[in-house]
């Protein structure tokens, strides 16, 4: 069974346990409640199955059945907070601490690339751009941004895409897109790439005050059911593939761009809503 520190998701770490300990003797999901304090004799497999969840005292309990000790129990209390917190915020800070965790015991958690590569626009941005600029210092890729950043800011941002292997640096100083790309577990790239969008936002925001010849924002509010919906979202799918496949076909980029497709609700459902 791979180390905690490699997991982010406790219920997989949970089932995993389960699975190691039944092939090696005639565990059941009935003895893994027990040894863990719990009467129901199916509590484990309802909470591996994501159908509860752990309480604070579950996870001391769990834990001690798991023989979990030192580090392993703080990292595995971090994990849950992760999984089961509602606020992005708390979510944020448990991956942090399971990050830190990780790094003191000198292991590098999976998904770590995923928050690293969408905490700042500069990442994807410098993907984009550093190719497009042969033999160009920080400084002079800084001068290109927009909005302003430091050639600190810069340089510590190709140093991390070359090192998480997002761009290769040649001999010659000059760098080329690598095919791989960031990924994570589902919950932990939901979470960054929420955060993505967010400062995204920020930033068209502030792109309105370009001209309209260098910038697009158009806008529709209209009323949809639940087919409708479905119906655009698959459009705008199909919207994001075509401009993809232009992009990739254009053989004189000399500018990085940002698309941000948006569909959200502005009322409650009707009928969801008392009017007590």
């Amino acid at each position: 069974m791979k180390p905690i520190v490699e997991y982010t998701d406790y219920r997989k770490y949970m089932r995993d346990f389960y699975e190691e300990r039944k092939r090696l003797s005639a565990f059941s999901w009935k003895e893994f409640s027990n040894l863990a304090g719990f009467s129901s004799c199916s509590y484990m497999k309802v909470v591996c199955d994501g159908k509860s969840k752990l309480s604070r005292v579950g996870v001391e309990r769990t834990a001690q059945a798991m023989g979990l000790v030192g580090f392993e129990v703080e990292y595995f209390r971090a994990m849950v907070v992760f999984s089961q917190a509602e606020s992005d915020e708390k979510k944020k800070a448990a991956f942090e601490q399971m990050r830190s965790i990780a790094k003191y015991h000198k292991v590098r958690v999976l998904e770590e690339d995923v928050f690293d590569y969408y905490d700042s626009w500069r990442n994807p941005t410098l993907r984009e751009l550093a190719p497009l600029m042969p033999g160009a210092t920080p400084g002079e890729m800084a001068k290109m941004c927009y909005p302003y950043v430091s050639a600190a800011d810069v340089q510590k941002s190709l140093q991390f895409l070359t090192k998480a292997g997002l761009l290769l640096r040649s001999e010659d100083g000059n760098y080329t897109q690598a095919e791989s790309f960031v990924t994570g577990s589902t919950e932990a790239t939901r979470l960054a790439i929420r955060g993505a969008h967010r400062e995204m936002a920020g930033l068209a925001e502030k792109a309105l005050d370009l001209p309209v010849a260098e910038r697009n924002f158009t806008g529709v509010t209209l009323g949809v059911s639940e087919d409708s919906y479905g119906r655009i979202v698959k459009e705008l799918d199909e919207c994001r593939r075509k401009i993809i496949a232009i992009a990739t076909e254009d053989k004189n980029i000399n500018q990085v761009y940002r698309v941000n497709l948006q569909l959200f609700p502005l009322t409650h459902k009707t009928g969801e809503v008392s009017h007590d």
